[in-house]
């Protein structure tokens, strides 16, 4: 059994990808070539924003978005412990200082009232994160953000498609980020990214930005850095993305029998991921929480199941961040769900077999 099934993706989609590579062989427009525009327009219109800018990753849209918005030493962004490292680490590479919040108890996202106590004159920025698939109470974080001037970045890395109050992810805020590594939803065959948001000066930014601050050939208004995402991979995502809306819905359905199963063992030591009544999620990952984590992932293994606890040291309590000046015990809902977190298999193909494979293995 596989973790993520990014085989039969491939074998779904490989004529489209192999037609959408020679055309890029043909032309020879290797760097930004038309792919790229074609994605960023088709995506563009699938969030519901004026502008999509593709990028080399999803953590070099953070920190375009970062320098964009002219970020630097001196001054606070505010984000989650509960996360991949890029988060913060984007943070701390333009200078500034990650200010961590904890998580909410039943989404892992960002809690909103644990926000407004973290601002203080130095804070520039919010970066919520969509965890898993679901994006974070986004209305309650911008209703304060918006009270103290300050915009918000979605770091939606594994939440693009999913929905909230029947808006899409990425038009959420005031900048939405997204990655294209492999194993996301919208996955492609190497790294890139991409850049959400109706302002048409940050849009321009972000194109700068990631072509060495360039505004056109030998002026260079900002600094920026090598982040143009590849033709040979947008070309590639073009072809993904042709099957992704029944990607998206073959995730939430699996999803959803996941919660069935486990729900019909009765077994009460087991939590649940929970999708907020005004969401939907996209189940980057299917993560459950069990204070006997340890021995059911050795069971799994016995059985021949993968399974992977992600972020299982939150980002408060990683060495590189020693000198915020965090310890345990700050943000106990962050500590709690790391030390518990269990994501088990979870692909748009994965079979009802498999699934029921993975009940029965850890029933026992």
């Amino acid at each position: 059994m596989q973790f993520i099934d990014l085989k039969t993706r491939l074998a779904r989609v490989r004529e489209k990808v192999d037609q959408r590579i020679a055309a890029v062989l043909d032309h020879g427009q290797f760097i930004l070539g038309p792919e790229v525009t074609e994605l960023e327009e088709k995506l563009a219109s699938c969030a519901g924003v004026k502008h999509c800018v593709g990028v080399s990753s999803g953590t070099d849209s953070l920190l375009i978005a970062l320098m964009a918005l002219g970020i630097g030493p001196g001054d606070e962004v505010i984000t989650v412990p509960y996360t991949w490292i890029s988060t913060a680490e984007v943070i701390a590479l333009v200078g500034a200082k990650p200010v961590f919040v904890d998580i909410d108890v039943r989404t892992w996202n960002m809690d909103p009232a644990q926000l407004e106590g973290a601002i203080t004159e130095h804070t520039k920025a919010i970066m919520p994160v969509g965890i898993y698939g679901q994006t974070a109470d986004m209305d309650a974080i911008n209703e304060i953000a918006v009270r103290y001037n300050l915009p918000v970045i979605e770091d939606a890395a594994q939440s693009f498609g999913a929905t909230y109050k029947d808006r899409k992810s990425c038009a959420l805020s005031t900048i939405g980020s997204t990655s294209f590594f492999p194993t996301k939803p919208l996955g492609g065959f190497g790294d890139g990214g991409a850049l959400f948001t109706d302002d048409d000066e940050l849009a321009e930014k972000f194109r700068w930005i990631r072509v060495h601050g360039q505004e056109r050939k030998h002026h260079h208004p900002v600094l920026g850095l090598n982040g143009r995402l590849d033709t040979l991979q947008a070309a590639t995502l073009l072809a993904v993305y042709e099957k992704f809306p029944d990607e998206t819905k073959q995730r939430q359905e699996i999803g959803n029998r996941y919660s069935t199963l486990l729900t019909e063992t009765g077994l009460s030591d087991i939590q649940l991921p929970y999708v907020a009544e005004e969401s939907t999620s996209v189940y980057a990952q299917y993560t459950i929480l069990s204070p006997q984590r340890d021995s059911i992932q050795a069971r799994l293994k016995e059985k021949g199941v993968p399974s992977v606890a992600y972020y299982a040291v939150p980002l408060h309590l990683q060495p590189v961040f020693n000198s915020l000046g965090y310890k345990k015990g700050d943000f106990p809902v962050a500590e709690l769900v790391a030390d518990q977190c269990l994501s088990l298999p979870m692909s748009a193909y994965l079979r009802d077999e498999d699934q029921e494979a993975v009940v029965c293995a850890m029933i026992e």
